[in-house]
């Protein structure tokens, strides 16, 4: 897979678990928010929560659970990218730490893609 096709395909599952959480309430308050230290795919809000939404897509979890792939390092790099999203957005919102996994066996082709959701993953 090209590096322009797993972007698309990246986009597209933030683009699935924006529309779910939407639908569970929450306010998306930034998608593909980028600053120095990399990327924050999804910002969202509800009930004095603000959540950091990582979203790993896979096309199988046979190698690993697409969530083990948000090692030490790349937590730091996110926890780097909130503070500077906070700074820039000040808020009395509670922030935490989520982990989306999408699971889609034919890419975009997929007609049900499985959701996993994981609040206060790190």
């Amino acid at each position: 897979m090209s590096g322009s096709e797993s972007r698309l395909l990246g986009r597209w599952g933030e683009a699935l678990v924006a529309d779910d959480l939407r639908r569970k309430g929450w306010t998306v308050e930034a998608a593909g928010w980028t600053c120095r230290f990399g990327e924050l795919d999804l910002v969202v809000s509800r009930r004095g929560v603000l959540a950091f939404v990582e979203v790993k897509l896979r096309r199988s979890g046979r190698f690993a659970a697409p969530r083990e792939f948000v090692d030490r390092g790349k937590q730091e790099r996110l926890r780097l990218a909130a503070q500077i999203y906070l700074s820039e957005h000040p808020t009395a919102l509670q922030p935490r730490f989520d982990v989306a996994e999408v699971y889609a066996p034919q890419g975009t082709a997929t007609q049900r893609p499985e959701l996993r959701y994981y609040e206060n993953a790190f």
